[in-house]
């Protein structure tokens, strides 16, 4: 199998401007490299890490989708991140991933982070979803979802994790520590794409864009500078270390029960 090279993006965003942003990152898709598979863009990418979801939202068919669409079949490559989605009367921090053959994959949020009200403003996904590119497996996730290792536990259906975030700078040092555990206990490639600067809440993010192999090893790493790292990850590798190393085997058996009150919105 051939290997995987995803180029992430980091960068600061403009706060509830998504003509802006979208500008911004089509300058950005000038500079990636050919070899690039997957390009990642981060949490909310085209707003900040909003809770004004009923003012920034957009339906399915509104403009940053068919931007991300549009970008995906230009470059000849998957796009993929974060954004503020409004379907159904109902407000989601969905991720979207868009193929250049013009297919759009999504993953709701999960677990909304909660000390910044996230869970008041918008609604839970309650599935997980699994991508296939040149046959590698790709499970997403959303910063705060980082935490909760048992919703992300590898079932033997990935082979890389990926995290889009706006994960501030007092709580850096988490952010790496979670993403290169998760790599760890999940035999699986670990890669988290964050932002830099300062949003509209005066909260301040310092990247640390980052890469793990299932090992715990970095293979890149971002400071707080704004760039594309691309990143390659090695097939014959990994089934190497799983096959020396096969630690899911002792995984305990366990089936995920939701008794939570379901949204009144």
């Amino acid at each position: 199998m051939q290997p995987l090279t995803l180029s992430l993006i980091q960068t600061q965003t403009h706060w509830h401007d998504p003509a802006a942003n979208m500008a911004m990152f089509d300058r950005w898709f000038t500079e990636l490299p050919e070899s690039a598979d997957i390009v990642v863009l981060p949490e909310m990418f085209s707003t900040g890490f909003t809770m004004n979801s009923t003012d920034v939202a957009q339906p399915m068919n509104g403009p940053t989708v068919e931007w991300l669409k549009a970008a995906a079949a230009a470059l000849n490559k998957v796009v993929c991140g974060s954004v503020v989605i409004k379907e159904d009367g109902l407000h989601y921090n969905r991720f979207l991933w868009a193929t250049p053959c013009g297919e759009l994959c999504i993953y709701d949020k999960r677990h909304r982070f909660r000390m910044a009200g996230e869970h008041d403003h918008y609604d839970a996904g309650n599935e997980r979803l699994v991508l296939t590119v040149g046959g590698w497996k790709i499970c997403p996730m959303i910063c705060y979802d980082l935490r909760f290792p048992v919703w992300f536990r590898n079932r033997d259906d990935y082979d890389v994790l990926l995290c889009v975030a706006n994960w501030p700078a007092v709580r850096l040092e988490a952010w790496s520590t979670l993403l290169r555990a998760r790599a760890i206990e999940n035999l699986s490639y670990a890669v988290g794409v964050n932002i830099i600067g300062e949003d509209g809440n005066s909260v301040t993010y310092r990247g640390g864009t980052v890469a793990y192999n299932p090992e715990g090893e970095v293979l890149i790493q971002a400071d707080d500078q704004a760039g594309i790292f691309t990143v390659e990850l090695d097939r014959a590798y990994l089934d190497r270390y799983r096959a020396a190393f096969p630690a899911w085997q002792d995984a305990d058996d366990y089936r995920l029960v939701d008794e939570r009150e379901p949204t009144d919105r």
